[in-house]
């Protein structure tokens, strides 16, 4: 990455042990794609329910040469996601199955199909 990971804690006091999962998992994100530019995380507490334990949301926003992607789910119904470290991977999960598809799109090795002319029916 050519500008350093940003990380922000939303509704929720800063961790280092937290701030070290993101880096780890930001870390290999460049094995996906080589030329990422930047790459943000923001990490929010809902506290929309009271009844059950706090749900984690993960945004990751990643910076490349022509596209910026940006990584972002509700989990409103996903209990797991009451243990931040779950969203976390998961969220880091749809990041990479993100940049591998946009890296096959920029090789040219998603397949296309060829638009066929009416009158050929």
């Amino acid at each position: 990455m050519q500008i350093p990971l940003q990380i922000t804690f939303l509704g929720i006091p800063p961790s280092e042990a937290v701030e070290a999962k993101i880096r780890e998992k930001a870390s290999k994100l460049d094995k996906f794609h080589s030329h990422i530019m930047s790459c943000r995380v923001a990490v929010e507490a809902e506290h929309h329910h009271h009844h059950q334990g706090n749900l984690y949301h993960i945004r990751i926003d990643i910076t490349t040469p022509h596209k910026e992607l940006i990584i972002s789910r509700e989990h409103h119904d996903n209990k797991a996601h009451e243990d931040v470290y779950v969203a976390i991977r998961d969220a880091f999960d749809a990041a990479t199955r993100r940049l591998e598809d946009y890296a096959r799109i920029q090789r040219g090795d998603v397949k296309t199909h060829p638009v066929q002319d009416e009158e050929e029916s």
